[in-house]
């Protein structure tokens, strides 16, 4: 006979509902697996896992922060309507307050384990979507450390102050987080936002992601019959447009076009402003 601890397992992975809920389903069906599973059901704790396989391709973003840490949390459902409920954005904010509870870094995995009331945040989950009625993915988990850093973000299509399809957030130091400082912040997450630049500078960008584009313009300009005398020459020019593309301080600034960020970040140098880091998080 399989032990009360391989029987809850299976009934877990069977219906994707709680520790608990499954080991009470089997005391009360005399550790008989078909009728823990009917039990269950019929008790609305089994829906689940009949929606697990589902497409989540809805869903939304939420921003959380205190004196310790800042969290980015990113949950997919599957529907628009589902994302705007009450239901679905309180549950999300839950879980940034979890987060912000637990006054620690942690990933996916590890929240995942979380104890969270009789069960765990993944028994929270299930739980949840019994009650929306649809797949609930836990797709993104940043959480950063304050420290000496300042943050600022910005939310796009946002369901709530702290909540949206994208969210983008930058780290940055300075000797004076004055009004100045803060909106050019902001305005640097609204770029991002709307530039979605793949790193901070050309010494910050994946060295294969370089090569791999070097070697695709240089087969172009090839290609198109150029002079081999002159291929370098307008591969260094190609090379430039495309690190101005992809590179946020090369970028053109989205708010005044005759200018890079890195030229506006330097009219703000007096107040010693450094970009530490940027992420964007989006649906």
């Amino acid at each position: 006979m399989s032990s009360i601890t391989e029987l809850i397992k299976e009934l877990r992975d069977k219906t994707g509902a709680g520790f608990l809920d499954c080991k009470k389903s089997l005391e009360d069906n005399n550790n008989d697996i078909e009728k823990s599973i009917e039990s269950l059901r019929k008790k609305g704790l089994a829906k689940a896992s009949k929606k697990s396989d589902r497409a989540a391709i809805e869903g939304a973003v939420g921003v959380y922060s205190n004196d310790n840490f800042t969290a980015i949390i990113k949950v997919n459902c599957e529907t628009d309507f589902a994302a705007k409920s009450d239901t679905f954005l309180d549950f999300l904010d839950s879980l940034g307050n979890l987060v912000l509870e637990n006054n620690s870094n942690i990933d996916k995995e590890q929240f995942l384990n979380l104890q969270f009331e009789k069960g765990t945040v993944q028994d929270y989950f299930n739980s949840m979507i019994a009650k929306i009625g649809e797949n609930l993915i836990l797709n993104d988990l940043l959480v950063k450390e304050n420290k000496n850093s300042n943050y600022s973000f910005y939310i796009h299509n946002s369901y709530r102050k702290n909540i949206g399809k994208i969210i983008s957030l930058v780290e940055y130091s300075t000797t004076d987080n004055n009004t100045e400082i803060e909106g050019l912040s902001k305005n640097l997450c609204m770029h991002i936002a709307a530039m979605k630049p793949e790193s901070i500078d050309i010494s910050d960008l994946d060295k294969n992601l370089i090569s791999n584009e070097e070697k695709i313009q240089k087969e172009l300009i090839l290609n198109s019959g150029k002079p081999s005398n002159i291929v370098e020459k307008i591969l260094e020019g190609k090379m430039k447009k495309y690190f101005s593309e992809v590179t946020l301080l090369n970028q053109y600034y989205i708010l005044d076009q005759d200018k890079t960020v890195r030229d506006v970040i330097n009219q703000y140098s007096k107040f010693e402003y450094n970009l530490i880091s940027f992420d964007l998080i989006n649906l």
